[in-house]
């Protein structure tokens, strides 16, 4: 990946998003399958070291945002690209449909529960962003679900504002508490997506994957993609990136993310604690009384 360039995924801003534009597929990093192993696994120790450092430094945390469309390959990237990085210091958290408690309270509360801890990686598969996609498709769950106030919802484009402004100034409170957080936007194709639908019902041991919602969902396709770039649009800082990343291929599609989780990473003023002689001399000390304690019969 020596011509990498994460720019090229990177919207913070300074740049309009236009979906139609962009890519669902892109060249292949890797040569084969041994390479894209190698690869794959070079990315998870490397993250692993860094996340270590990140842990025991613990003045960072890490917030990582993933959305898209259903089959697009959330689930995958996310197992892959963390397979060989201490699970102490990562959290994982899959937001489905709200609770009746989630439903009682703000927009942003259940996400607010589990935000990121000094010295940890939190993942959210699907995470507030939700209430600028799903619910402004379908905005009957403002009044129906959410049982929002009617003179909050009698103007939308008014609400859909307030929600981009407090999901931006969350953000900008969490970046300037040290935690950074990086949002991903995983661009399958309608045609690639049919095939992995096709495929859960084609294979048994996948039908548990397969949600009749989701044939639902494709019928509102054009929809969820204006609401995607819209959020995209609005939400997009250089302090909370969006990276739109390109998702027919799966295997190009973990080793981006992975590439780019480590870059953001390593924009973190990390070192491991250092011990002052005081406290060098000390250590020093407890091997003495190690080896003591080893060879005491």
């Amino acid at each position: 990946m020596s011509d990498f360039n994460s720019d090229d995924y990177r919207y913070d801003g300074s740049k309009k998003f236009d979906i139609s534009k962009a890519k669902t597929k892109f060249k292949d990093i890797y040569a084969d399958k041994a390479e894209y192993e190698a690869m794959q696994e070079e990315s998870a120790k490397e993250l692993d070291e860094l996340q270590s450092m990140m842990y025991a430094h613990n003045r960072y945390g890490l917030l990582v945002i993933f959305q898209a469309m259903d089959a697009a390959g959330k689930d995958g990237t996310i197992k892959h690209v963390l397979s060989g990085v201490n699970p102490v210091g990562v959290k994982i958290h899959s937001f489905k449909r709200p609770t009746e408690t989630e439903l009682g309270h703000d927009f942003l509360w259940r996400t607010n529960q589990v935000l990121p801890q000094r010295g940890t990686i939190t993942i959210f598969n699907r995470s507030y962003y939700e209430e600028v996609l799903v619910v402004k498709v379908q905005p009957e769950i403002l009044t129906q679900s959410q049982r929002l106030p009617v003179e909050l919802t009698e103007d939308l484009d008014k609400l859909w504002k307030h929600r981009y402004s407090d999901i931006r100034n969350l953000e900008k409170y969490l970046f300037r508490n040290g935690i950074r957080v990086i949002k991903f936007f995983l661009n399958v194709s309608k045609e690639e997506q049919a095939k992995r639908l096709i495929e859960r019902i084609q294979d048994p041991s996948k039908n548990w994957k397969f949600e009749e919602q989701d044939v639902k969902v494709r019928d509102q396709w054009a929809e969820y993609m204006q609401a995607y770039e819209d959020a995209i649009n609005e939400t997009a800082t250089n302090k909370a990136p969006w990276y739109v990343i390109p998702a027919d291929d799966k295997k190009n599609l973990r080793l981006t993310v992975a590439k780019i989780v480590a870059e953001e990473l390593k924009k973190m003023k990390m070192t491991y604690p250092e011990s002052g002689p005081q406290r060098t001399e000390e250590l020093r000390h407890f091997i003495d009384i190690i080896n003591a304690q080893t060879n005491k019969p």
